[in-house]
């Protein structure tokens, strides 16, 4: 038995070794006809850009997530805690000694966030306050995104932080360091008929912060006592910031914070604090993928022709093989090595020109983006898992494009007067 599974294995050995020689000679070998060389290698030139295009594009939408994410990580803590249901919670709620004794937690931070209105020397803007307390901006990093001025809270002057669209919207003068931004809120408690049904309070900008979406548009940021104050509250919350200790298990501090506040509060990572903004992201990625890919199937038919003028060429030599033994599936196979020997050389050619591509960007900026942006020129990163997708995809294409002509080598008959 086991000789015979020995003979089988060097029998197919052998079979393949000859599809493949064969396969080879006639992409490289001389042809009748110039036409279907310069046909292959338009298949081979347009397969190695249908890829580099492939690459890139997984690459731009890469680079365009890591620095979006990247900026959005110094405004979101490791881990936000959010109440389940309703806006405020009292802090005598939670007990934030216990919290602290978790493994892994390093800083908490109590914010209280409201949608408010603004106005600063006329200009009037809908926005969202956010109370916070000293040690935010140690929990989110957001010290490092600050643009203009200076982050002033928790002092005895009230100051705001402003995002750099909200600062833009109000027209903020950072030279003027005399007039205040006021906010108002609707009032909670019955007044008189003659008292203002808000609450109005003033701060005094010190300085603007960018982390390149949304929140530069919304956020003002103030003391967490002025906050509570102009919401009529006594020491409330909306929300939990928490920033994990170098090396600390991420799950591991979620189970813990779930054990210790219950189901009253939704615990969210990183990710889930933006995962709508994330998701969009992502599936804008793989439509441009999927609409190169649809480019890279026009690009094969070059392939299918090519394969099938190969195949009529080659119709003596077909109908020679199958009298020497080579069967109906090992001529097939034959056709198919082919066309996925053309796949694979155009797919590394395209790995190549998109590596090429890649340094120039890097290092160059090739393509620049338009003034107004916070960078200069697209960014881009290579990730490893792209290339493997993007070797599945042409290798697939290869091969769906590889069947036709194969299928037609096959039905040449044995006997050449008869073909």
């Amino acid at each position: 038995m086991a000789f015979r599974r020995s003979v089988w294995l060097f029998q197919y050995f052998c079979t393949m070794k000859l599809i493949f020689t064969i396969a080879i000679r006639y992409l490289f070998g001389k042809k009748t006809t110039n036409a279907i060389n310069i046909i292959t290698w338009i298949s081979i030139v347009g397969m190695s850009i249908g890829t580099a295009a492939l690459v890139l594009i997984l690459s731009v939408f890469n680079g365009f997530e890591s620095l979006l994410s990247g900026m959005l990580n110094t405004f979101n803590p490791d881990i936000k805690v959010c109440l389940a249901e309703g806006k405020y919670i009292s802090m005598d709620s939670i007990d934030r000694p216990d919290l602290m004794q978790i493994k892994g937690i390093e800083l908490i931070s109590f914010t209280l966030e409201e949608t408010s209105f603004f106005e600063y020397k006329g200009s009037q803007e809908v926005g969202i306050i956010k109370g916070v307390e000293t040690n935010f901006l140690k929990t989110t990093g957001l010290d490092s995104s600050i643009v203009t001025g200076e982050a002033k809270l928790g002092s005895d002057v009230p100051y705001a932080l402003l995002g750099s669209g909200m600062n833009t919207k109000l027209s903020i003068n950072p030279s003027d360091g005399f007039t205040a931004i006021k906010v108002y809120m609707p009032s909670k408690i019955s007044k008189g008929p003659l008292d203002k049904d808000f609450n109005t309070l003033q701060f005094y900008p010190s300085g603007s912060f960018s982390v390149g979406s949304d929140v530069d548009m919304q956020y003002v940021i103030v003391d967490f006592e002025a906050a509570n104050e102009l919401l009529e509250l006594d020491n409330h919350f909306s929300s939990i910031e928490i920033k994990l200790t170098s090396g600390a298990s991420e799950s591991n501090v979620i189970d813990a914070l779930k054990t210790e506040l219950g189901k009253k509060f939704i615990i969210k990572n990183r990710y889930q604090q933006d995962e709508g903004f994330l998701k969009i992201m992502n599936i804008e990625k793989w439509i441009s993928y999927l609409i190169a890919c649809l480019t890279l199937l026009i690009i094969a038919f070059n392939l299918v022709g090519s394969l099938w003028m190969i195949v009529l060429e080659k119709k003596k030599d077909i109908a020679i093989l199958k009298s020497m033994g080579l069967t109906k599936t090992a001529i097939k196979a034959i056709f198919l090595s082919l066309g996925l020997l053309v796949s694979f050389i155009g797919l590394g050619a395209g790995f190549i020109l998109s590596l090429i591509m890649y340094w120039l960007q890097k290092t160059y900026g090739l393509i620049s983006i338009p003034d107004g942006f916070l960078i200069d020129a697209y960014p881009i990163e290579l990730r490893w898992i792209d290339f493997i997708i993007v070797t599945c995809t042409v290798m697939t294409i290869g091969y769906v494009a590889s069947l036709l002509p194969s299928i037609r080598g096959g039905q040449v008959s044995a006997f050449v007067r008869q073909e």
